[in-house]
């Protein structure tokens, strides 16, 4: 039987957010994916029929951290505050892994809030919320 070996490499992660290429990402763990949605729920009767519910909601929560000096963190803070003024802060959202095959897309997101800034003797990480409209997971 042949052994399989997968290969990860942070570099060959990218994402976009509009025309915006993020960069300056953590060290460690630097974009996490969270579904709003419940997927698949279901309810037993008393008579032990059962059903199931299929919840549509696809929103998501991108979590991002990025280095303190992520030219990312510029582009963020300038879609909250356009966002906020006019309604025209959203962008769409793309995470590949290049490597691995998996891919996230929405055509929507917005930065619901600025992130929380820490200073202190050494550069601190900076972590943003970014939400999203309908979105999609695939692996190819």
């Amino acid at each position: 039987m042949a052994e399989v070996v997968g290969t990860y490499n942070p570099k060959k992660v990218t994402m976009a957010l509009g025309r915006h290429i993020a960069s300056g990402f953590a060290d460690d763990s630097f974009i996490s994916i969270e579904f709003q949605g419940d997927g698949t729920t279901s309810v037993t009767g008393a008579d032990g029929e059962i059903i199931r519910s299929i919840d549509p909601n696809s929103q998501a929560i991108v979590k991002l951290v990025l280095l303190q000096s992520s030219t990312t963190n510029k582009f963020l803070i300038e879609q909250h505050y356009k966002d906020k003024e006019s309604g025209e802060g959203v962008f769409p959202v793309s995470i590949k892994d290049l490597l691995g095959k998996t891919s996230f897309s929405a055509s929507v997101a917005w930065v619901p809030k600025l992130a929380t800034r820490a200073y202190g003797k050494a550069a601190n990480m900076v972590e943003w919320e970014i939400h999203t409209g309908a979105s999609e997971l695939s692996q190819k």
